[in-house]
């Protein structure tokens, strides 16, 4: 087995290990399955990932969750819902679509992240790393509520109710994929969009 290490990456491992799980499910997966499969030794995994299989495992929920992350998380000191990241929001002001336009763009991007990486889907019932990426989204999200009159104070609770439609969703579209009357894609997408709308005019009522 090479030891050429050159190339080797926080993403590609993560990526790798998303491939293992979508083929043998989570626990298919091994440090030493996922050094084969990268044609290197295990233990090159443990200098991107130390703390081993959990960190790694958390480092697959926060990429999963978040465009672009790949595990790092956010220091103490910045994990902050109104902590800035300055690129994400220059996007963010320069977006004046309406409100609900704007979520209903992010929470289609979220269900299209977590039905592809619809294998990993159990990591995320006990993790939820803080990421950069993440805090933007966070912000993004509570930005469109201000926008949409949701008192300050409940912000966290609009976001929580978004965030898991999201998830609840594409948990009930893949646990019944299966079944002989399961809706096909358009159809499943229509009634995640249905109860979207129902929930974010409910939300800003």
């Amino acid at each position: 087995m090479s030891r050429n290490y050159a190339g080797l990456s926080r993403e590609r491992i993560i990526l790798e290990a998303l491939h293992i799980i979508a083929g043998r499910g989570l626990g298919g997966l091994s440090m030493r399955r996922l050094g084969d499969a990268l044609e290197v030794e295990a233990m090159a995994i443990y200098h991107h990932f130390p703390l081993g299989k959990e960190q790694l495992f958390n480092a697959i929920a926060a990429y999963v969750t978040s465009p672009g992350a790949t595990g790092d998380a956010l220091p103490e000191e910045t994990d902050d819902q109104d902590g800035g990241e300055p690129q994400e929001d220059g996007a963010e002001e320069a977006d004046t679509r309406p409100w609900d336009e704007r979520l209903a763009s992010w929470a289609d991007g979220y269900r299209a992240r977590l039905l592809e990486y619809s294998g990993a889907l159990s990591l995320l019932v006990h993790r939820a790393p803080a990421t950069p990426a993440d805090a933007a989204a966070r912000a993004l999200v509570h930005r469109a509520f201000t926008d949409a009159g949701v008192p300050e104070g409940d912000l966290d609770r609009a976001a929580d109710a978004l965030y898991a439609h999201c998830l609840g969703a594409v948990v009930h579209q893949v646990r019944h994929q299966d079944d002989e009357d399961a809706p096909d894609a358009e159809e499943a997408a229509a009634r995640f969009h249905y109860g979207l709308r129902a929930l974010l005019r409910g939300l800003a009522a």
